[in-house]
């Protein structure tokens, strides 16, 4: 018996070219929509659809209006989460994921609606690319929403205590002090002194910025040398001054000040004109531990007393971000960052007992560090690659970088980065390198992709110089990108490798467990949850000459070279993050040793374990494209 009478589908046609995706669908796909709905009437207060209903089928609303109940315990006289009207659709992301629906939905008087199969909303999927592109951009929402409600949830516990997510114009203070080129030094300090602040800006006749001169600038470029105080201040000032814009939040300024060892940021406007300054002293007024405090400790430490102490406080701040919700994207760079001062630091103090005069060297980072993805819990992954000058004997150089790594490694152990089990460190002879050897090395993970060099490309081939010479890790990637792009072989068994590690999903089942003794009925995040996308954005760099270490930089520059849809990418990158917002959760409460990265999905409320899957689904989705490129 068909769905419908040729009248009743000509009216259904018309009503649903009324609402998103289905006006937008090409006519082939609708017309194919119509012949498979059916009509279903609910009275008043009865069910449309509960998490019993399996596999769950597609509603589309005509008319009345539907409520939507967490399972649980709810009573009658609790408010629904949300209402939907005419023209909306439940559950997609449930129908999409053929799982239990998370509500229960009723109908508000009767209500009329459109019934779709499970399995006919599986071929719309795949002959519809709108209809495609609508459930993608629906289930993103939801991670969006459960990451918004993570800062909620760790959000600021003092209500005096500004949040780090405030845009900079909270912290624009009016009468912004302006001089032109031509001042004079002497003008520019007597404008400072007077009106008791730490900085001014030199702008041109459109009040753009040119430059700034603060009171570091003044003690190091004017007293100390014995500048002349007549001259203009355009021979002393910083230009061109850093900036940033008024829609940026606190949080931004203060990673561009911790990244770019600076103290002072010119905010500018659309037209990038003046529109203030903000110093750390604003922004980190607020924070029991100031940035400008741990940075002080770090660049100014002696020994590695301080610098442990420095390490503790940077854990303390970045535990209070968490706190106060920076999101898991803008709180791993953070700690990047600040862990990246330490461990230039760290080997700038090293650097005292030791000489490389006229040698060229760099301090590498692998692994998560090398993709800026640190955690509250990590060890060390680091490497050095040199040149060695034609009248110096190769094994003799080495020998003297061997000595001044070891001091390296043990001062970052001494500073909370323990040393790494597997030996990945500089101060391992073979992680210890002439340029010639690296490229020789990696060559032949290559050429010969054998399990335990297959593993080796996943850890060293994250790499991003720190400390010395930056131009040889620069020529070292781009050496390895030429190579990787024509290695199709070595490219097909990364992406079987990357396989293997499969996202948790059972086919029945939400989640599949590892069986952990340790840890039963829990989920490793990073193994199986992170992983597939990290993996996967590794092989696209590596075979589209992508120069990127980050996951996240690697995926966007996939998407902006069309390699990649926009949509889709936009959804891997919030799973991803949600599911890092969860190991810093996880690491932050102090789990035991070896859970760091594990989570019982039961335990997670109702929002966070539903998004969970949809993450997961996402790094599924990603992994498949990978499967299905290479034929696996």
């Amino acid at each position: 018996m068909p769905a419908t009478t040729p009248e009743t589908a000509e009216a259904l046609l018309a009503f649903l070219r009324r609402h998103s995706p289905y006006k937008d669908m090409g006519t082939f796909a609708v017309e194919a929509l119509v012949k498979a709905l059916k009509p279903v009437t609910i009275a008043d207060g009865g069910f449309i659809l509960t998490p019993d209903d399996m596999p769950p089928d597609l509603y589309i609303i005509e008319s009345g209006k539907v409520q939507a109940r967490q399972v649980g315990d709810v009573t009658l006289i609790d408010p629904p989460l949300y209402d939907l009207e005419a023209g909306q659709s439940f559950p997609l992301a449930a129908t999409a994921a053929r799982r239990p629906a998370i509500n229960v939905y009723s109908a508000v008087g009767e209500v009329k609606t459109w019934r779709l199969a499970s399995a006919d909303f599986a071929s719309l999927l795949l002959s519809s690319c709108e209809f495609n592109r609508f459930v993608l951009d629906h289930v993103a929402g939801l991670l969006h929403e459960a990451r918004r409600q993570i800062e909620i949830q760790f959000g600021q516990r003092n209500s005096d205590q500004q949040t780090m997510n405030a845009q900079l114009t909270a912290f624009v203070r009016p009468g912004v002090l302006r001089i032109p080129p031509t001042a004079t030094i002497r003008e520019a300090m007597e404008t400072m002194v007077r009106a008791k602040v730490g900085s001014v800006i030199v702008t041109d006749g459109d009040n753009k910025p040119l430059g700034i001169f603060t009171q570091s600038d003044a003690l190091r470029r004017v007293v100390i040398p014995e500048h002349a105080p007549t001259a203009p201040i355009a021979e002393v000032m910083t230009a061109p001054p850093a900036t940033i814009s008024a829609h940026a939040t606190a949080y931004d300024a203060m990673l561009a000040m911790a990244m770019h060892r600076i103290r002072h940021l010119v905010i500018v406007d659309g037209e990038d004109k003046v529109a203030g300054v903000v110093s750390e002293r604003d922004l980190f007024a607020m924070q029991r531990i100031g940035l400008r405090n741990v940075r002080k400790v770090i660049e100014g430490a002696a020994d590695m007393d301080e610098l442990s102490r420095a390490a503790s406080d940077v854990r303390r701040l970045c535990l209070n971000m968490l706190a106060q919700g920076v999101n898991a994207e803008k709180l791993t760079q953070f700690i990047s960052g600040l862990n990246d001062s330490l461990t230039r630091r760290v080997i700038d103090i090293a650097l005292d007992d030791h000489e490389f005069d006229g040698i060229h060297w760099n301090w590498l980072a692998f692994g998560s560090e090398g993709r800026d993805e640190q955690t509250f819990s990590t060890d060390q992954d680091n490497g050095i690659i040199f040149t060695c000058p034609p009248d110096t004997e190769l094994e003799a150089l080495r020998q003297r970088f061997l000595a001044f790594a070891r001091q390296v490694n043990e001062g970052l152990a001494r500073c909370g980065f323990p040393l790494c089990k597997g030996n990945i460190m500089a101060s391992n002879p073979a992680w210890c390198l002439s340029q010639e050897e690296w490229r020789e090395c990696f060559g032949k993970w290559i050429r010969a992709p054998e399990p335990e060099a297959l593993l080796n490309a996943t850890i060293f081939f994250d790499f991003r110089p720190l400390s010395g010479d930056d131009h040889l890790a620069r020529e070292l990637r781009n050496w390895l990108l030429e190579q990787t792009a024509e290695a199709k072989v070595f490219l097909r068994f990364m992406a079987e490798n990357a396989a293997k590690a499969a996202p948790p999903l059972g086919m029945i089942r939400d989640f599949v467990f590892d069986n952990n003794a340790d840890f039963p009925h829990t989920l490793d995040l990073k193994a199986f949850g992170t992983r597939p996308s990290v993996d996967a954005a590794r092989i696209i760099a590596l075979a589209h000459n992508i120069p990127h270490s980050s996951t996240v930089e690697r995926l966007r520059a996939a998407s902006t070279q069309k390699l990649l849809g926009g949509d889709d990418i936009n959804a891997v990158i919030e799973g991803f993050f949600f599911i890092q917002q969860l190991r810093l959760r996880n690491q932050r409460v102090g789990t035991a040793p070896g859970g760091e990265n594990r989570v019982d999905p039961d335990k997670l409320n109702e929002m966070d374990r539903h998004v969970l899957k949809e993450a997961l689904k996402q790094a599924k989705r990603l992994q498949s494209r990978l499967q299905l490129e290479y034929r696996l």
